[in-house]
């Protein structure tokens, strides 16, 4: 796979639009995702934990990056990589997502957590794709 390639015509780029929690007790995480055509992805059934670390990459006065960004930070640094872009999809029903990484070489890590996924691409401030099947017109509170 080329990570260069051109944007496949069945993924759409969103940005985060809003972040918070389902429940009272800030376990469950949730996100909003927006495309520019204002189509939205509202993402949930994940930690909080997550939630509350993708909060945080916006500010400037953050807390300190937690150890699981900073250990993949390392390893891109040592081995000449940087995380370009994240493609979220469906994989029967549950969320995955695909890193792209490129440097000396390109790299693909395919099927993993689409929360962890998404807080590297809030982190990095990379490119987040979603798959347009799963964008919806916005709903109003």
């Amino acid at each position: 796979m080329d990570i260069a390639q051109a944007q496949e015509p069945d993924y759409e780029s969103v940005k985060i639009d809003y972040v918070g929690f389902v429940d009272p007790y800030a376990v469950e995480g949730m996100v909003i995702l927006k495309a520019d055509s204002g189509k939205e992805f509202h993402m949930r059934a994940f930690s909080g934990e997550v939630a509350r670390h993708i909060s945080s990459f916006g500010d400037t006065e953050g807390e300190q990056i937690p150890s699981i960004y900073r250990m993949i930070e390392e390893i891109c640094e040592q081995n000449e990589l940087v995380l370009v872009k994240v493609k979220i999809y469906e994989s029967g029903e549950v969320l995955r997502a695909n890193l792209y990484f490129t440097g000396k070489k390109d790299l693909v890590l395919r099927n993993y957590r689409a929360s962890d996924a998404m807080a590297l691409g809030a982190f990095y401030n990379i490119p987040i794709l979603v798959r347009k099947s799963l964008l919806k017109e916005s709903m109003e509170a």
